[in-house]
């Protein structure tokens, strides 16, 4: 099926699905559970063919790690599931009310967006993500994913249609644009006549592509180039922790710290946090100042300041002040997450009012923005813009709304 034509049945499919009652969600979503769970085994001998055509394609290891879906991963999926089933429906909840002194009463109703295209990479728990939000929301969503998916994605949405015909629902509501050509994606970012919204979820050169393509609205984020600032106050032993479990847990993704800040008056008492990272496999780079204290620092300039690794690689630049740390991450980050160590109060203020991004972290991992972790069941994404959504792309971001005004015969002046 062409793309304009999918496009089209997953309009029509949301449009029909607008009025459906909350139970009807529910009872799709536990299908779709029970079908993961008796298809697990299926999923994942589809996934090794994924993953070898990856290895022979000579990808590296974390997009590799990306791609693979391990039995934690899936349960993770279903975990998701339950999550979102326990969450509320947002779709016809008022959000405010009153009454106009011609009599008119005003509501403001939460609504669906309509239809959500969702381009993603490497991924495959993206499609289950995106879908169940998709469909607890009230929306339609057309799904795009990498090529290096592609099966593993494709066996996915069966399933989700299931899920759906099971419940007489129109299974065009979930579709999916079954190719690996460049200009089905490019003929996606041009049917605004049927999609509400474009959520790409990828590298930087995607994102790019996508906003500079689309002529449909487009929520996007920048990439993960996620800052750990250490105050002079800084507790050390709470910091190693904090540090090595924000750069190790999970190297390869968007929540990773990328760069440590650490205020010059501690530098040398920093030592100990070096060590224990490049105990866990990572390459310090930084300043001939942190040379000085950690021999096996690779010396960098200004330009790799900018730079997000998705690997065991951290750079370690000394500031002289939390003023410094603050300019430096709203100057080279991309306002996606960034943490303060301190035990100073006023520290903690300015840190979370001056930082300009989407989440702001006191003392703990810049690996919690996510949407299972900040209790919103699952995301769509992580958006770094300011309009309509920021932070993690959950149920509520999937509605708008829209005003019901209720009169009994008024009339204007």
């Amino acid at each position: 099926m062409d793309v304009y034509s999918l496009c089209e049945k997953t309009k029509q499919a949301s449009n029909e699905f607008f009025d459906i009652q909350t139970d009807k969600k529910n009872k799709i979503l536990i299908d779709l559970k029970e079908l993961i769970q008796n298809n697990i085994e299926e999923i994942q001998n589809i996934n090794k063919i994924d993953i070898e055509n990856a290895k022979n394609n000579n990808y590296f290891e974390s997009f590799i790690d990306r791609l693979t879906m391990t039995n934690s991963r899936i349960q993770t999926m279903i975990n998701g599931i339950d999550d979102v089933i326990d969450l509320p429906d947002y779709v016809g909840k008022i959000e405010d009310n009153y009454t106009l002194k011609n009599g008119l009463i005003v509501n403001k109703v939460r609504a669906p967006l309509g239809v959500i295209g969702i381009i993603f990479e490497s991924r495959p728990n993206v499609t289950i993500d995106a879908s169940i939000l998709c469909i607890k929301s009230g929306n339609g969503v057309v799904l795009k994913g990498g090529k290096e998916a592609i099966n593993t994605n494709r066996f996915l949405v069966s399933l989700i249609k299931q899920a759906l015909l099971k419940n007489n629902i129109n299974e065009n509501l979930v579709s999916f644009i079954d190719s690996i050509d460049r200009e089905d994606t490019l003929s996606l970012l041009k049917q605004d006549k049927f999609i509400d919204v474009i959520i790409p979820r990828g590298g930087e050169k995607l994102k790019s592509f996508v906003n500079k393509e689309s002529s449909i609205p487009v929520i996007s984020s920048s990439g993960g180039n996620c800052h750990i600032y250490l105050s002079k106050y800084a507790d050390l032993e709470l910091a190693k922790t904090v540090i090595v479990n924000a750069k190790t847990s999970r190297p390869s993704v968007c929540n990773a710290v990328e760069t440590i800040l650490i205020d010059k008056d501690i530098l040398n008492d920093c030592k100990d946090i070096l060590l224990s990272l490049n105990s866990f496999g990572v390459e310090i780079r930084g300043t001939e100042e942190v040379k000085s204290i950690f021999i096996n620092t690779r010396i960098i300039d200004e330009k790799e300041y900018y730079t997000e690794y998705e690997d065991l690689i951290i750079k370690v630049i000394p500031v002289k002040s939390i003023d410094e740390a603050i300019s430096f991450i709203n100057k080279y980050g991309t306002h996606h997450s960034d943490a303060i160590i301190t035990t100073n109060e006023d520290e903690k203020n300015k840190f979370s009012k001056l930082v300009d991004s989407a989440c702001v972290y006191i003392n703990a991992s810049t690996r919690f923005t996510d949407g299972f972790e900040l209790g919103l069941g699952a995301e769509m994404g992580i958006s770094t813009q300011k309009l309509h959504v920021r932070g993690p792309i959950g149920l509520k971001e999937l509605t708008s709304l829209k005003y019901v005004i209720n009169g009994n015969g008024q009339i204007r002046g």
